[in-house]
């Protein structure tokens, strides 16, 4: 009867260490480890334009402004207009000249425009200056003139006191002196008395037609300061004369 050989230990030992080598390669091997997630898009950063229809008006008028925009979320324009649409115009009317800011924001950020408007200011005419009561009086005021030797009020000399007087009344605080002037014929003596008849007589004529006699002063001067200085009618014809001034 033939013994089956029993293996030897060298096989066995063999044959367990082929046994573990064939399990370990079959053993499952553990995942790969996660990607990093993908880092997200960098927002746009917003874009604005700008602009007036009218870069310069006349006060009271009006411009219109007008805008587009990319990536904006808000929009307002200062001063005084404010929120806004995205996109879109609106009329303003400034008192002033004035500047526009239109700022866009998003969510990469702002972004800035401007848009200026002139207002004309027209200048104001110049005001004309109200002549004073001196200027006016020189222009109103009429003297009297007198005939040779007399000391009578006549028609021209008539004519002359009613525009005075009507002046005068406009004024009725204002004191006049009246002077009564001669040419120079005659003697210093007697032509001071007829300056001071010439004065009297335009005095009396002025209170006769409203003018108030305690406003009204007299002083003859006779041929003492004429008017003109040549020997002649002509000339002497503007030395006799009552003649106004205003009391000083």
């Amino acid at each position: 009867m033939t013994k089956l050989r029993r293996p030897s230990r060298r096989a066995l030992l063999l044959l367990a260490s082929t046994a573990f080598l064939v399990v370990a390669c079959h053993k499952k091997q553990p995942p790969p480890p996660p990607q990093p997630p993908a880092p997200a898009p960098v927002a746009a950063k917003p874009t604005v334009s700008f602009s007036a229809d009218r870069a310069s008006i006349n006060k009271g008028e009006s411009a219109k402004l007008s805008w587009t925009t990319t990536d904006a979320t808000n929009v307002s324009i200062a001063p005084e207009v404010g929120a806004v649409t995205l996109q879109g115009s609106t009329t303003v009317t400034p008192a002033d000249s004035t500047t526009y800011t239109i700022t866009a924001t998003g969510a990469g950020g702002n972004a800035d425009a401007t848009a200026r408007i002139t207002v004309n200011v027209p200048t104001p005419a110049p005001v004309a200056k109200e002549p004073g009561f001196d200027e006016l009086f020189l222009q109103e005021v009429r003297d009297a003139y007198f005939d040779y030797d007399k000391a009578d009020i006549r028609p021209d000399a008539a004519q002359a006191l009613q525009k005075t007087a009507a002046f005068l009344k406009k004024y009725p605080l204002a004191r006049i002196v009246i002077e009564g002037h001669c040419d120079e014929r005659g003697s210093t003596e007697y032509n001071l008395a007829l300056g001071d008849r010439r004065a009297n007589a335009v005095k009396q004529y002025l209170v006769n037609l409203g003018i108030s006699a305690a406003n009204l002063n007299t002083v003859g001067f006779g041929k003492e300061k004429p008017f003109c200085n040549e020997s002649n009618e002509t000339c002497w014809q503007q030395n006799r004369r009552g003649h106004f001034v205003p009391a000083k």
